[in-house]
């Protein structure tokens, strides 16, 4: 049987990870909200800009995989970037199909992190993104506060 303390420390390490997920969910909120979405969605900027960093990338990959899906639809990757990143957000502040948001977060954080792998100032917040939402994942951090818990999705 499990001791009062016991079910309590289990409570609270579960809302610790809520809280977890959570904030990592407001940092992508956060992420999209800085965007200039008229450069971003109306001129394409910002996919003019990740144009102008896979140009003289060290990886000719990433250059050329750039040059072959992204350059030739700017605007409609522009969409693809910027409401990403507030779904991912909203999904994780939420809960709502958490471990898919944390999965294409991570994902989201490597594409960006091998991008710009040159620019170290931008690694750290990749890398501590994807660090929280590896921790997210694995302690199940949907377990309570999330619309999954309430609708006893992924095991919540």
């Amino acid at each position: 049987m499990i001791g009062e303390s016991a079910l309590l420390s289990a409570t609270r390490y579960a809302e610790w990870m809520a809280v977890l997920r959570i904030g990592l969910g407001l940092w992508w909120v956060k992420s999209f909200a800085h965007k200039d979405l008229g450069g971003w969605l109306k001129r394409g900027s910002g996919i003019e800009w990740g144009g102008s960093v896979a140009e003289k990338h060290k990886w000719a990959f990433v250059k050329t995989g750039f040059d072959k899906v992204v350059r030739p639809h700017p605007i409609p990757m522009a969409y693809i970037v910027v409401f990403s990143e507030l779904a991912l957000g909203l999904g994780l502040v939420l809960g709502f199909l958490t471990p898919i948001a944390l999965v294409a977060g991570i994902l989201l954080n490597l594409l960006y992190l091998v991008l710009m792998i040159h620019d170290w100032a931008e690694q750290g917040q990749n890398l501590m993104m994807i660090l929280a939402a590896v921790v997210a994942f694995g302690t199940h951090a949907w377990a309570v506060w999330s619309v999954d818990h309430l609708l006893h999705l992924f095991g919540a």
